[in-house]
């Protein structure tokens, strides 16, 4: 039976993902783990949480000995923009936080752990349309540095001990259900609450900018493919890409425009601007389909028509 430790439970993908595995694996078989932040209601009350910093190793080791865990999920992480204003956390956290995580699953000899990693491994340097599975990884945030170590990191622990570490570069994650923390993708969510509430928007990105991006039902059923492939005909490990529909402000704004015809944008790009340039157009994830089988469902409009719906019918409720 898999008993599951999802670190990064309270986060905006770690919170979504810790419910989408307890419908798969029973609530019971899925622990929650959060360093101090309260988690919401619907988590609380969907399964067992537990106080879990995966930067202490100590509380980890015996978290995942009193629950018999045998899979980590490691979605704690310091995002690319928060990132930027206090890198040594993002390297606290990113890397001493992994390590951790690695050492207590080799230590423990557990079936596998998942690591997600980002299109922020990518840099100025990187080909920006269709970026290639396999490119130069040169990225200019701590974020990003973090990431192409973690990489690195996992498939050592692959080669080196034969432990089953996996994980995918997520690209902008949208959801309705979780606002998310401090990414340089962000606007691609507040646009759609702001549109709802006050039909208008100022964006902190030019209307030019173009980056992958990936509705929340297809990040979950990503991570959860990855995690039930076939580890032996897997030829990459840590550094999967997954694409799902690439677009710019623009394009965004127009989208919400055909089901809010009075929303109204304005830019006003601030420091994120640079950590967007930095970043692909598009992702080559031919690799993720070959490998496991990887295919998204949600493009542009079909994400717009359910997110302001449901983001409408909290606002009605009073929700947000």
């Amino acid at each position: 039976m898999e008993k599951i430790l999802v670190i990064g439970s309270v986060g905006q993908i770690g919170s979504e993902f810790t419910i989408e595995l307890r419908k798969i694996y029973g609530a019971e078989n899925v622990i929650a783990g959060g360093r101090k932040t309260k988690p919401s209601e619907k988590l609380l009350n969907s399964g067992p949480f537990i106080i879990c910093d995966a930067v202490d190793k100590n509380q980890l080791a015996e978290a995942c000995k009193k629950h018999n865990i045998n899979i980590i999920v490691n979605m704690a992480a310091i995002l690319s923009a928060t990132g930027e204003q206090n890198p040594m956390l993002a390297w606290d956290v990113n890397m001493n936080g992994l390590i951790n995580v690695l050492e207590v699953a080799r230590e423990f000899k557990m079936k596998q752990v998942l690591v997600p990693s980002s299109i922020a491994v990518f840099g100025p340097s990187t080909p920006v349309d269709n970026t290639p599975q396999e490119t130069v990884l040169k990225p200019t945030t701590m974020y990003g540095v973090t990431k192409v170590a973690g990489e690195l990191l996992a498939d050592y622990y692959v080669a080196k001990y034969g432990l089953d570490v996996r994980g995918l570069r997520y690209p902008g994650i949208i959801s309705n259900e979780t606002l998310p923390g401090g990414g340089t993708t962000d606007y691609a969510v507040a646009i759609y609450y702001e549109a709802i509430k006050n039909k208008k928007y100022t964006c902190f990105v030019n209307e030019g900018t173009r980056l992958p991006m990936m509705y929340m039902p297809d990040c979950l059923k990503a991570t959860i493919d990855l995690m039930q492939a076939d580890f032996s005909k897997l030829k990459h490990h840590s550094d999967f890409n997954v694409g799902a529909m690439s677009f710019s402000v623009t394009e965004l704004a127009a989208s919400i425009k055909k089901y809010i015809p009075d929303f109204q944008i304005k830019y006003e790009p601030d420091y994120r601007q640079k950590i967007a340039d930095s970043w692909p157009n598009s992702v080559d994830d031919s690799a993720a389909r070959k490998e496991w089988g990887w295919k998204p469902s949600y493009d542009l409009d079909a994400m717009t028509q359910d997110m302001l719906k449901v983001i409408g019918e909290k606002y009605k409720k009073g929700l947000i």
